[in-house]
């Protein structure tokens, strides 16, 4: 027993390095078999559906004919657009005639509008410092030009019916008799005045006349176009003559501010009942007839 014992408490020497060299050579390497691989995830590709090609039936080109293209409907584009109508300049300060009458008014006509002198003024009186200047009538007030008339009207023709000289009198007499014939037109037609005598004024202005030319000692009528401020002259005095020689008639009693107010709503509505009207179609068919 004593032996068995001593053999099991022998100590074992440890294997030297050949040794353990040569039990490595005779250790078979052993093949790892259950090794895991990385596994590889095919991605399914759904197919897509195919889509059956249907063949469209080939358009016909319509012809169309010059008749059809005649009667087409017009789209907005080719539809002309409205001429736009003027607008009164809007001033910073906008006095009103007599203090009672506005004065931003458009004037229709295109030749008259450079020549209708509308400023605003409370009264329309230059006092004069105008007439060394050419063409000083055109930058005066449109009002004070027909009181300047009223007071000189001019004579009718070669009869001298009524003399130039007749009519003359004083600035604020006259201006208080337009003023009245203004207050009779706003009662009667629900306007303003003024806008009234500036329409009077374009229906009695004529926009052709008749001048002489003469060839050998002989005379011909011939037509030409009348300047602006021509037709303006022309339709302020037929304008004034009118309505005096209506109020000169025998048995009328009507003053001269009734008489201005009734010419100039004839005049606004161009009615030939108006003598400058009337007149305004005689030279322009005389002109006619001498082209």
């Amino acid at each position: 027993m004593v032996k068995e014992t001593e053999n099991k408490t022998l100590v074992k020497k440890a294997p030297t390095k050949v040794e353990t060299k040569a039990k490595v050579a005779e250790k078979p390497v052993a093949k790892v078999e259950n090794v895991a691989k990385p596994v590889k995830v095919e991605k399914k590709i759904t197919p897509k559906p195919e889509v059956k090609e249907t063949k469209k039936a080939p358009v016909e080109k319509k012809t169309v004919k010059p008749e059809a293209e005649a009667k087409t409907i017009p789209t907005k584009e080719d539809t002309p657009k409205p001429a736009q109508k003027a607008e009164p300049t809007k001033l910073a300060f906008n006095f009103k005639l007599f203090d009672k009458w506005d004065q931003q008014i458009v004037v229709a006509d295109a030749g008259l509008r450079r020549y209708i002198t509308l400023t605003p003024k409370l009264v329309p009186f230059s006092q004069g410092r105008n007439v060394k200047k050419q063409f000083w009538k055109s930058e005066n007030h449109i009002v004070e030009r027909l009181i300047l008339k009223l007071m000189v009207t001019g004579h009718k023709g070669k009869k001298h019916y009524h003399t130039s000289g007749h009519h003359t009198g004083k600035y604020s007499v006259i201006s208080k008799q337009v003023q009245k014939a203004f207050e009779i037109i706003e009662t009667k037609t629900k306007k303003n005045p003024l806008e009234v005598f500036i329409r009077a004024l374009e229906n009695a202005s004529p926009y052709e006349g008749v001048t002489t030319i003469e060839y050998g000692g002989v005379r011909y009528p011939k037509a030409v176009d009348l300047s602006p401020q021509r037709r303006i002259d022309l339709a302020l005095r037929w304008i004034c003559q009118g309505s005096y020689h209506a109020k000169a008639g025998r048995g009328k009693k009507i003053g001269i501010a009734e008489s201005l107010a009734k010419q100039l709503m004839l005049c606004a509505a161009k009615d030939q009942a108006a003598n400058a009207v009337q007149k305004s179609f005689e030279t322009e068919r005389s002109a006619i007839a001498s082209r």
